[in-house]
C-alpha cells in the first residue's frame, strides 16, 4: 500500500506532498508568478530534503501554480534583512539549486509557464524537464546588471553547451521552447493540454522501475557532470550577485530594464 503525508504546514511558499512512490512539489505564489524570494528558496532546499525523509518517493514533479513556472529570484528582497547576513542571504540560491540536485528522488521540471532567470536554474537542477510549447523563457540578470549566480552557468554549460551559454545570458534575449529542445535543456514540448499527460506518463515509466539502479544511474550522471562543469566551485556566486546589487551602472541598466518591462505590459 502507498502511504501519502504532506509537509504543506512546513511552508509558506510552497505546497509539498508524497504519495507513493511519487512527490510533488509546487511553487505556490501564482498572483506574483511564483518569484524566488530568499524565503522562497530556503524552503525548496528544506523541501528536498524533506522528500529524502520520504523512502518511498522516486519521483518528483517540480512546478508552478497558475500560469508561471517561475518568473525568477526576487532581487530587492537580497540583503535588505537587517537579521540576515547579505552574503547569506545572497548564497540561498546556489544552497537551493545545489539541494535540488543532490535529491535521491528523480526530480520532473513541469514548466508550465514562464520560466525566467533563477526560475531556469532552478528547472537546470531538475533531472527532467518538460515544457508547454509557448512558455517564456530568457536569462535577463546582465540587463538587471547582475551576474547569474547559484551556479546557473555550469549548469546550463552542463546542458546547452558554453557557446549557446554565453549567448543567452549576455543578451538576455528570450529564446522558445522549441530552441531549447534543440539545444538540449529540454526532454519533451508539448501543447499546454498535453502537458499533465507528458508529466504523468514520463512519470509512470520511471516510478515503475526499482530503486536502486535508478538513483545509482542518476548519481552516476551526476558525478560525471560534476567532473565536467564543477558547479561546486561556485562557492563564491553570491559576492558577484552582491557586487552587482551594489553597483550604479548595474542599478540603472535594472532600472531602464524594468521601466522597459511594465511598458510592453501596458502595451
Amino acid at each position: 500500500m502507498s502511504s501519502k503525508a504532506q509537509a504543506n504546514e512546513q511552508f509558506e511558499t510552497l505546497t509539498v506532498s508524497a504519495d507513493g512512490r511519487k512527490g510533488a512539489l509546487t511553487l505556490n505564489r501564482p498572483a506574483k508568478l511564483n518569484p524566488l524570494s530568499v524565503l522562497a528558496l530556503s524552503e525548496i532546499a528544506a523541501a528536498a530534503r524533506w522528500f529524502d525523509s520520504q523512502s518511498e518517493v522516486r519521483v518528483v514533479v517540480v512546478t508552478g501554480a497558475g500560469r508561471a513556472f517561475s518568473a525568477g529570484a526576487d532581487v530587492s528582497a537580497f540583503g535588505e534583512s537587517e537579521d540576515i547576513d547579505p552574503r547569506d542571504s545572497a548564497d540561498t540560491g546556489r544552497r537551493m539549486a545545489d539541494a535540488m540536485e543532490a535529491m535521491n528522488a528523480v526530480t520532473v521540471a513541469r514548466i508550465n509557464g514562464a520560466a525566467v532567470g533563477g526560475g531556469l536554474v532552478l528547472a537546470a537542477g531538475c533531472d527532467l524537464r518538460v515544457c508547454v510549447e509557448d512558455a517564456y523563457l530568457s536569462i535577463p540578470e546582465i540587463d538587471l546588471g547582475i551576474p547569474l549566480a547559484w551556479g546557473g552557468i555550469p549548469r546550463l554549460v552542463r546542458e546547452i553547451g558554453p557557446a549557446l551559454t554565453k549567448e543567452l545570458v549576455m543578451t538576455c534575449r528570450p529564446f522558445t521552447p522549441a530552441e531549447a529542445m534543440a539545444a538540449g535543456f529540454l526532454n519533451r514540448v508539448v501543447p499546454a493540454d498535453r502537458l499533465d499527460a507528458e508529466v504523468d506518463e514520463l512519470v509512470d515509466l520511471l516510478v515503475a522501475k526499482p530503486r536502486h539502479p535508478l538513483w545509482l544511474t542518476k548519481a552516476s550522471v551526476n558525478a560525471v557532470t560534476e567532473g565536467m562543469v564543477g558547479t561546486r566551485r561556485h562557492w563564491s556566486d553570491a559576492d558577484g550577485l552582491l557586487m552587482g546589487l551594489r553597483d550604479p551602472e548595474g542599478r540603472a541598466s535594472a532600472a531602464a530594464y524594468l521601466d522597459k518591462v511594465k511598458n510592453r505590459r501596458k502595451s
